[in-house]
């Protein structure tokens, strides 16, 4: 922990923040200290200005108000974990949730408002999913990655199932980023289990032995395997433009993600009887930390509609757009809490 000094204010703050993490840290605690409290959170034995004391984090904030029912529904009907740190100021899966479940509560306007960043969607699919979406949404029970178990696994933070312009039926995974610098990098490569048969050295090597991954061989994982059945998506040349695995960094969290669509989307169950799945990234407008890794992976896909990238903003400003009274009360929330 590390005290900032601000103004006329001290910030009880983590050691290591960017400019970009310290603006926002330092926005959300303001307007926590504001709208809520003063009161610091405990983390190990220390105060964090950015966490909620237990009593609001148990009152699930820093959730809308008026999604704080539908979230507790929906994790009834869908199980899915609450983050650690969801009473945490800076909580992405309560920003993801901020912005996206506000809208997807009335089916018609969240359509008018998506398209403007997925074009061919036009209607919410409130058939499918729950009321048409999905909060940490994974394949269970198929596991079509082979990677879940109850500490790890692949999963978007959610999904939207969707009808397009020929109504045909797709789903849409997004992943959510606030203050992140970085994706998740590749948990296998720095693994205590990784032997000396286990090369990330080189990509020409891997393409012609994917057990040489220890995903694959010693944890059976599928990302290899589901990727060389794809080489549309993911041109083998594409890859030897890097001499390594070009999955061991950030890019690894945006593959795995892309994979887990293109399963749902092959998969021949009833229970995924989607045409089209796509992979969408959102982040906070200010946080440029993220591109270069989002651009590195971009430059990978042969199909480059499968996998996109869009600031938060793009969807704040569409419903300010719409001129609706309900969403102009949220949209004022919202932009207070993490605009600045």
């Amino acid at each position: 922990m590390k005290v900032h000094s601000i103004g006329n204010e001290q910030y009880r703050l983590p050691n290591k923040l960017t400019d970009f993490q310290l603006r926002i840290y330092v926005h959300l605690i303001d307007w926590k200290w504001k709208h809520l409290t003063t009161e610091a959170g405990q983390f190990r034995g220390q105060l964090y200005d950015a966490l909620l004391p237990k009593e609001l984090a148990a009152d699930h904030h820093p959730l809308y108000r008026p999604i704080v029912a539908r979230f507790l529904e929906h994790q009834k009907s869908f199980p899915f974990k609450a983050h650690r740190f969801l009473g945490h100021m800076a909580s992405s899966q309560a920003a993801c949730a901020n912005l996206f479940l506000p809208m997807l509560q009335r089916p018609d306007v969240a359509a008018r408002i998506l398209r403007v960043a997925k074009s061919d969607l036009q209607e919410i699919a409130t058939d499918r999913l729950d009321r048409g979406y999905r909060i940490e949404f994974w394949d269970e029970p198929d596991n079509m990655l082979g990677d879940h178990s109850r500490a790890a696994g692949t999963d978007a933070d959610i999904a939207i199932a969707y009808y397009d312009g020929s109504h045909d039926l797709n789903l849409w995974l997004i992943e959510h980023k606030l203050t992140e610098t970085e994706f998740t990098p590749c948990g296998g490569f720095k693994s205590k289990g990784r032997t000396e048969e286990h090369s990330c050295e080189s990509t020409k090597d891997l393409l012609a032995d994917p057990d040489l991954c220890y995903y694959q061989s010693a944890r059976g994982y599928r990302y290899w395997e589901i990727t060389l059945s794809h080489r549309n998506v993911f041109p083998p040349d594409r890859l030897l433009a890097h001499p390594d695995c070009p999955f061991k960094g950030g890019t690894n969290q945006l593959w795995r993600n892309t994979l887990l669509a293109l399963a749902v989307e092959g998969s021949q169950s009833p229970d995924w009887p989607y045409k089209k799945v796509f992979f969408s990234v959102v982040y906070h407008p200010g946080n440029d930390a993220l591109q270069p890794t989002l651009g590195s992976f971009q430059a990978m896909l042969g199909e480059p509609e499968r996998s996109s990238h869009f600031p938060s903003s793009v969807l704040v400003e569409a419903a300010k757009a719409i001129e609706d009274p309900q969403m102009a009360e949220w949209i004022a929330w919202y932009e207070g809490l993490y605009y600045f």
